[in-house]
């Protein structure tokens, strides 16, 4: 008898243990949950890959983590504007064996647009890391057929990969198109180290075959902009995005001979939240351009707004 009650008393201890060293429960899916939402931006968007198991239950189909991630992608292509909140912070958890069922209202604005649609997750661990199982919307919700669902888009067959930019890129006087040939990210562990299959480089690609293809080194997800024509050459010049977590780096090229015509400008999007184009860069004269990084100045982040005469 005195054996079995110190047995008891060991696997109590172990399991307190246990417990004390990994602690899970709902205070810790809460802050998971918040994380997970607050990365529905198209700056954090590529690391949404890290918050699922290896396969997933996504939104009725069972698809694979990088499948996700790849739909999440196209998400963030079609609609750069897409963001998505939990409505007034409200989330409904219920421990199901050793998973967490998290149901809650999700306000989704795009092109827009502004809607409710009741949401779940399942979410459970990994290595003491949580991860999802599940994510899905209630069949109940009205307009299941818009775009922004998985379904929509992979029915939408004109939707491509590459968006395309339109513009006269060769000054022959005709319409030309652009896009980004982006690689395929494999692993996204935290803000500073991404992996990509074969690199992570991008290509802009051409329609007309005599401009030359553009890689990007180091740029995995990124936008494409018409600057127009700024050097008098009778082509449009592009301005290329490479968008990371915390900055956004704008590269001003020449198509006809894959040039920069000035400096990459870098903006510290963490200091300096909600520039868009027209902030950054603006056509001030013939062959004359003004832009305005972030630059660091006595200790502290500042704009820093200077002319350049083009070539």
């Amino acid at each position: 008898m005195k054996n079995i009650s110190i047995i008891y008393c060991l696997l109590l201890a172990l399991c307190f243990g246990c417990n004390e060293v990994n602690p899970k429960g709902e205070e810790e899916v809460r802050k998971f949950v918040k994380q997970w939402n607050d990365a529905h931006t198209q700056l954090q968007s590529p690391y949404l890959e890290r918050n699922y198991m290896d396969v997933v239950n996504y939104y009725g189909k069972e698809l694979t983590r990088n499948q996700v991630q790849q739909d999440k992608n196209l998400l963030f292509q079609q609609f750069p504007d897409y963001t998505q909140r939990i409505l007034n912070d409200e989330l409904n958890i219920t421990k199901v064996g050793v998973s967490y069922v998290v149901k809650f209202t999700k306000r989704v604005y795009y092109s827009g647009i502004e809607a409710d649609y009741s949401s779940y997750l399942s979410v459970s661990t990994k290595n003491g890391v949580f991860k999802i199982l599940r994510e899905g919307v209630d069949k109940n919700n009205k307009d299941l057929d818009a775009p922004i669902f998985p379904n929509a888009r992979k029915s939408n067959a004109f939707i491509p990969n590459n968006r395309k930019l339109y513009g006269d890129f060769n000054g022959d006087g005709l319409s030309d198109y652009a896009a980004v040939n982006s690689p395929e990210i494999i692993n996204a562990t935290n803000g500073d180290t991404v992996q990509c299959e074969g690199g992570c480089n991008s290509v802009i690609i051409f329609s007309n075959k005599n401009l030359k293809a553009i890689t990007i080194n180091g740029a995995y997800q990124s936008q494409l902009e018409n600057l127009k024509d700024l050097n008098s050459d009778g082509a449009d010049e592009i301005g290329f995005w490479d968008i990371k977590p915390t900055t956004k780096t704008l590269y001003v090229l020449n198509p006809s001979n894959s040039n920069l015509l000035c400096e990459p400008i870098v903006i510290n999007t963490t200091v300096h939240k909600n520039l868009n184009l027209i902030d950054v860069f603006k056509k001030t004269g013939p062959n004359k351009i003004t832009v305005t990084s972030s630059a660091k100045a006595n200790g502290k982040w500042v704009l820093k707004t200077e002319v350049i005469t083009l070539d």
